[in-house]
């Protein structure tokens, strides 16, 4: 199998597909049902390890989640890493707290270490902590360096969540200690909070290399439309992140995206449909 392009993010090889982790812990964003579905079909971590193999044979060696706060995630990737001899780029999405209290500082920090000792390269502060520092009436993301700081104290690479397309902007502005960025985008609009084509800009905009995460909007857009939207509407330098259930999705997210990027038509079987056989050859 073609190994799968590649970009650098902050000094570091990272794989432009990207690993997403909302469909192996329960987070479908569909329904309180899917969610219990999804973590039936996960509770053991073999079973997300044997997605993340498909992925990691293929050169998508990069996983990105809040991992040191999910152990079956990570006790996955070590068992992918096992199989494959492939180390996997760990991109951590902490939930840190926020308030600006010694008490609450000395928790992230000790929530950081822990982030690193789980091998984290990239660590990025989830979208749910970062938001809340955001400022609009000043265009600022409040006492952000505190934070960066005490990631690159620990020789990792920092980065933020966003759901808010005003993150990218204004950590841009600041000239904050950011190598990269997490940003909802998709053909619907789903969960973004302005207009696709603003964002499009942002991200094309953007100091620094893109992760897009929620490509399909949480399964509401095919993997046809929605993977091919995002590849050929991002830059070289992006990446795009997908959640999958079982190796047999992995595998034809992997085919689709390659296809999309090397702007051919991929080579997977064809859904199922009643109208088929009047047009298929």
């Amino acid at each position: 199998m073609t190994m799968f392009p590649r970009t650098t993010v902050g000094g570091v090889s990272v794989s432009r597909l990207i690993v997403g982790t909302n469909w192996f812990l329960g987070w479908s964003h569909q329904t309180p049902a899917k969610d219990a579905w999804i973590q039936e079909s996960h509770a053991d971590y073999k079973t997300v390890a044997a997605v993340m193999e498909v992925f990691f044979r293929a050169g998508v060696d990069t996983v990105m989640g809040p991992l040191t706060q999910h152990p079956l995630a990570l006790d996955a990737i070590r068992e992918a890493e096992d199989r494959t001899g492939v180390g996997a780029i760990r991109v951590d999405t902490p939930i840190i707290p926020i308030e600006d209290t010694d008490s609450a500082r000395s928790e992230a920090a000790e929530l950081f270490d822990r982030v690193q000792a789980n091998g984290a390269v990239f660590c990025m502060p989830h979208h749910s902590s970062v938001e809340q520092l955001i400022d609009k009436s000043i265009r600022k993301i409040r006492r952000l360096s505190d934070y960066t700081a005490m990631i690159r104290q620990r020789q990792m690479i920092p980065g933020l969540s966003a759901h808010m397309p005003e993150v990218l902007v204004y950590a841009d502005e600041q000239n904050e200690d950011v190598e990269t960025y997490i940003q909802i985008y998709n053909a619907m609009g789903f969960l973004m909070q302005i207009e696709v084509d603003w964002v499009a800009r942002i991200i094309h905009e953007a100091k620094h290399p893109v992760m897009t995460i929620k490509p399909m909007a949480a399964g509401r857009i095919p993997p046809f439309q929605g993977l091919n939207f995002v590849w050929n509407t991002i830059r070289p330098q992006d990446m795009v992140t997908v959640g999958t259930m079982t190796p047999a999705e992995a595998a034809e997210t992997i085919e689709i995206s390659l296809a999309a990027i090397e702007r051919r038509a991929p080579q997977t079987a064809v859904r199922g449909t009643p109208s088929q056989q009047h047009v298929s050859s």
